[in-house]
């Protein structure tokens, strides 16, 4: 029986103002939102016009700060996977949102398709990349080895059955394949600094809050190995910002901006940045 217990007591800040409690779990090291929303109501959590992965909207500073911010992100990422990518270049994107990363590496002759669950989303999506993006259950339809690279972006904290997307995700992959994931990172200053207020956690829409030993153990147990963690610099920034609204109800941005930039200091020497990227090879 695995070993669980309770590690904080956090509230949804930005849909329902629920309650919910983040649990230690004891074999994978990673922590569990509890209870977590039955399928047929996790939907109801993601009704925002705040939920910014979901739009292009631009209504404000910051909304406008993050697409600045997405738009230099969207040119590290193809820097990413073109250094990993073999001669073939065929991209998988699950949770690819609106698509602007599928836009990005298609216009630079990667072969590209999309999953995204939410209909608004993928519709946006579908647009800029020529109706290349489908529903999640596409992910059981696809032949095995389909794929050089698959990248969740912020997106496996959102998936129900963890074990069983890490084994889908390796059959899609080719022998040589690599999966690409960034998650927030519970060992990071901005973390421990804002404790229940840190907006990572962002329950129940996250379902678990991973660190690099639970990770590895993750895709380890499916055969793969992750072979490099790369810093996501800009997301402590972001994250503060939002945590100081949660903790404050103001959004205070230039506390919100030191809080984040001394969480990348300290990540200079502890290397527990806000959100990490695991770089993960088929074994």
């Amino acid at each position: 029986m695995i070993e669980k217990s309770i590690f904080l007591a956090v509230k949804d800040h930005s849909v329902s103002g629920e309650d919910f409690e983040l649990i230690q779990n004891s074999e994978y090291g990673f922590l569990e939102t509890q209870p977590q929303p039955s399928s047929n109501k996790i939907p109801d959590y993601y009704k925002s016009d705040e939920y910014i992965s979901h739009t292009d909207s631009k209504r404000n500073l910051f909304e406008k700060a993050y697409h600045f911010v997405r738009k230099i992100s969207l040119n590290k990422k193809l820097k990413l996977i073109n250094s990993v990518s073999s001669n073939s270049k065929n991209l998988l994107d699950v949770g690819c949102g609106t698509g602007d990363f599928l836009q990005t590496a298609k216009q630079n002759n990667w072969k590209v398709i999309g999953i995204e669950p939410n209909e608004k989303a993928r519709q946006i999506a579908n647009k800029k990349t020529d109706n290349s993006v489908f529903e999640i259950d596409q992910l059981l339809k696809f032949e095995s080895q389909s794929f050089d690279i698959i990248t969740l972006w912020h997106v496996l904290e959102h998936l129900p059955k963890l074990e069983n997307h890490i084994a889908i995700f390796k059959k899609l992959l080719k022998p040589k394949g690599t999966l690409i994931i960034a998650v927030p990172n519970y060992k990071s200053y901005d973390a421990k600094h804002y404790k229940q207020f840190w907006a990572a956690f962002d329950v129940p829409r996250h379902l678990w809050h991973f660190n690099k030993t639970s990770i590895s153990k993750l895709v380890g147990k499916k055969s793969m190995d992750v072979v490099k963690i790369k810093p996501m610099w800009f997301d402590a920034f972001y994250v503060s910002l939002l945590s100081e609204k949660y903790k404050t109800g103001k959004m205070k941005p230039i506390h919100g901006f030191w809080i984040g930039l001394v969480s990348n200091l300290k990540a200079l020497i502890t290397k527990e940045a806000s959100s990490l990227i695991y770089i993960i090879k088929n074994n």
